[in-house]
């Protein structure tokens, strides 16, 4: 697949410092794990539908649920935000609308009975 998501080295390098140490057992690929982890939150999928490039999707959700109890990616997001910018409030908004098709004529309606004067 060719529209699968992967961080940069660049990317890499800069969210490296806040991964958390490997106690025993080394983690797999890390590059790996996150890049699915963004491709499955981004495109708004179920953990089972990431692709397999990214790695069993058990893997996908242990770590996001372990990273993100632990606080690991507030940090990244607090550590990449402050990092060569001025001190200001960042907001992300996730919010996703959808209308029912029929939304667009819910205008008053005349009723062909009911007119003016009639009684």
């Amino acid at each position: 697949m060719s529209d699968l998501f992967w961080l940069t080295d660049e990317q890499m390098d800069r969210l490296r410092p806040f991964f958390p140490k490997s106690h025993g057992k080394p983690r797999v690929d890390d590059r790996r794990v996150l890049s699915g982890i963004v491709f499955v939150n981004r495109n708004g999928l179920r953990w089972r539908d990431a692709p397999a490039a990214y790695g069993p999707p058990k893997t996908l959700y242990n770590r996001w649920k372990r990273w993100g109890e632990a606080g690991v990616f507030t940090r990244m997001m607090e550590g990449l935000a402050t990092a060569d910018a001025e001190p200001k409030t960042v907001m992300i908004d996730a919010t996703y609308l959808k209308a029912h098709r029929t939304a667009s004529s819910l205008r008053v309606k005349k009723i062909p009975w009911a007119r003016a004067g009639a009684g």
